[in-house]
């Protein structure tokens, strides 16, 4: 498998540290509202990446946390007269709610920021000793200057740096440097706050991430995930602070996903085209959302509308609608076949063959789910046909099988439960089939009309009287 790195910006064999298993980082939500689309593609994509590596047979242990303390979340705790502990409990059971439904698997390890203080407090006391953070009045900082490589993930210079200095960086008129970081921020009145050998404070941003990452995987790990609005100086911190407190490289592989576009312009509060998850499944389902963010490379901006939405809508129904026609038509009861066209059979049997090759090849190819999913595609077309035509249904069933199983692998569901025909629908189906049998047509169109009115149709087919979801 190969993945691009940012650091290198090349695509590289994946080694992991250790033989068949996998330590991965990504950064997770800060919870003080609903998540938006942009924060649910990187957590759809890296919950992909490990349900590939866990596919292809290695151990992962995936880490993803949660910020719940920062400036946004005092602001919004403070406006609805509530503590900053009561707004992350609240936000982060939504948050499950949300990503259980867009099928985003629990991580091996989710903390807290604040669960995480000690560790955190640990590796701010290491950076001091090592000569790397110093105190002011306001807090303990991060001396970027000290650091040879800072600048190696974003690839800035030093004076590019201090101009793009992002709005979270603490600014001090006293830091050694204007793009030095904050590590620890001392308390202010009205402020949650621990105790701190620099006294009582909270920590910075940056710290969190490079304090759990140690915690619950280690000092090196194979892969952190992100944004790439995360690469500077977010994950530019991370490597300063971590290899300067543990004097080892900290991450081998960083992969770094595209922003999301609404109608070509990028999504933003200030715009006006900036939309929840909730607000979305309002209108289509969350399994069309996980579908639509993974029809697109990871990397690549994705563009957000109505119509690429209902397109995607399009496609995943084609999947599923495939797999429930191959099922019922392999598991018919009045299917017969009297002469086997083993041309037919040795073109599905190829098909099969072929999809999950290039299912593989894509994925492998950094995680290519577009591709991977023209992979699919591929695989339902020529099994669609292959129902109408003279092939055994034990290879039929095995086409249905290899299209849940590599839809599986991306998270994409396409049965379950909930597309299980209820009895009054059943019982309506035999009844029009005897009406039909009677030359009863007026009573069988009726019948049919009371099906649609239960959210179902029905196909007569030579296997006999196929029903779906409207």
């Amino acid at each position: 498998m190969k993945i691009y790195n940012t650091m290198t910006k090349y695509k590289e064999e994946f080694v992991p540290l250790e033989p068949g298993k996998v330590k991965m980082y990504a950064c997770g939500p800060t919870v003080y509202n609903y998540f938006h689309l942009g924060n649910a593609r990187p957590f759809i994509t890296f919950d992909t990446m490990r349900r590939y590596l866990e596919y292809r047979g290695y151990q992962v242990e995936f880490c993803q946390n949660f910020t719940d303390i920062d400036d946004r979340m005092i602001d919004s705790a403070n406006k609805e007269g509530i503590t900053v502990r009561e707004l992350a409990d609240r936000y982060i059971a939504e948050y499950y709610v949300d990503a259980d439904k867009l099928n985003v698997l629990r991580p091996t390890y989710q903390p807290r920021a604040t669960e995480t203080i000690d560790a955190i407090i640990d590796m701010i006391r290491l950076l001091m000793e090592n000569g790397y953070a110093y105190e002011l009045e306001d807090g303990v900082y991060y001396d970027v200057a000290k650091f040879e490589n800072y600048g190696c993930l974003s690839h800035y210079n030093i004076d590019e740096l201090r101009e793009g200095a992002s709005d979270r960086v603490m600014q001090s008129d006293v830091k050694q440097n204007s793009i030095d970081f904050v590590l620890w921020k001392k308390k202010k009145p009205g402020e949650p706050a621990w105790d701190s050998p620099w006294g009582e404070g909270r920590p910075g941003w940056h710290i969190e991430c490079s304090a759990m990452i140690k915690k619950y995987l280690g000092e090196t790990i194979d892969i952190h995930g992100g944004g790439q609005d995360l690469i500077f100086p977010h994950h530019e911190n991370e490597i300063a602070q971590s290899e300067a407190a543990n004097g080892v490289p900290f991450v081998h592989y960083w992969m770094h996903n595209g922003f999301i576009n609404v109608d070509n312009e990028k999504m933003s509060k200030s715009v006006g085209n900036f939309f929840t998850v909730r607000d979305i499944v309002k209108d289509y389902s969350y399994d069309v959302i996980r579908f639509f963010i993974l029809t697109g490379h990871y990397r690549m901006p994705i563009n957000f509308s109505a119509d690429l939405l209902q397109a995607a809508a399009n496609g995943l129904e084609r999947i599923t609608n495939a797999v429930t026609n191959i099922r019922f038509v392999g598991v018919s009861k009045d299917r017969v076949i009297d002469t086997v066209d083993e041309a037919a059979v040795s073109t599905l049997e190829k098909a099969l063959t072929d999809a999950r090759t290039d299912f593989v090849s894509a994925m492998d190819d950094d995680l290519n789910t577009a591709d991977a999913i023209t992979a699919v595609f591929e695989l339902v077309r020529a099994a669609n046909t292959a129902c109408t035509e003279a092939v055994p249904s034990d290879i039929l069933l095995k086409a249905a099988d290899l299209i849940l199983e590599l839809s599986g692998v991306l998270g994409v569901r396409v049965e379950g439960k909930e597309d299980a025909i209820p009895k009054e629908v059943t019982d309506l189906v035999t009844k029009r089939a005897e009406a039909k049998k009677a030359k009863d047509f007026a009573l069988a169109d009726q019948i049919r009309n009371q099906i649609t009115e239960l959210g179902f149709q029905v196909k007569d087919t030579a296997q006999g009287p196929q029903v779906t979801r409207i």
